[in-house]
Parts: structure tokens; sequence; C-alpha cells
């Protein structure tokens, strides 16, 4: 069973920079890719990037792009979300998201990070 767990979110001022982090447990070889998602309250969960745990490719959405670097140490099964320039639009909750197996979408899901971005 995979096992999500991110931390790191906290308060920042905007134009400051923050670094979260997803530990990983019960990852396979069968694992795709990890990702970022975030979520407003109300809103829509939004992709924000993903890493391809095998080749380390990377994907971002246009919103973050420039600004976010996703990364991963296979050793450790973490992963990370440097944030820089950080706006108060980037206020939200993170999510992990592991996509294990033959499957199309994301299947598991850490319980989220609450990143806030005061102006």
């Amino acid at each position: 069973q995979v096992q999500l767990v991110e931390s790191g979110g906290r308060l920042v001022q905007a134009g400051g920079s923050l670094g979260i982090s997803c530990a990983a447990s019960g990852l396979t070889f069968s694992t795709n890719s990890m990702g970022w998602f975030r979520q407003a309250l109300g809103a829509e969960r939004e992709f924000v990037t993903s890493i391809s745990w095998r080749t380390g490719s990377t994907y971002y959405s246009d919103s973050v792009k420039d600004r976010f670097t996703i990364s991963r140490d296979k050793a450790q099964n973490t992963v990370y979300l440097q944030m820089n320039n950080l706006k108060p639009g980037d206020t939200d909750v993170y999510y992990c998201a592991a996509r294990v197996g033959i499957v199309s979408d994301y299947n598991y899901w850490g319980q989220g990070t609450q990143v806030t971005v005061s102006s």
C-alpha cells in the first residue's frame, strides 16, 4: 500500500520562497510518476507539476512554470517542490500524488499541506 505524507507548508510573504516535501512509502518498480496538485476551498483540484519516477522528466502548469521546481530522491522515496517568487494566488492546500501501475490517473494521494502566501 502506497502512503504519501506531505510536509513543509506554512505562511510566507509574497515574493518569498518555500520548499515542501512528500515522503512516500510502499512505492514499487511500477511507479510511473509523482505529482503535485493544489486546491483552494470550494475550487477544483489543479495540476501543478509532475515528475517521471524513472526518467526524471518534468512537466509544469503554465501558472507555475519558471517559478516552481519539482525534484525527486529515489533513494529516499521523497519528492520535493521548491516554490520561488510566491504570489497570493499560490495560496492553496498542496497535495502529493502518485501514479502506480497501469493506470492513467493518479491513484494515491497525500493528506495535503497548507501553503499561505500573504500580500
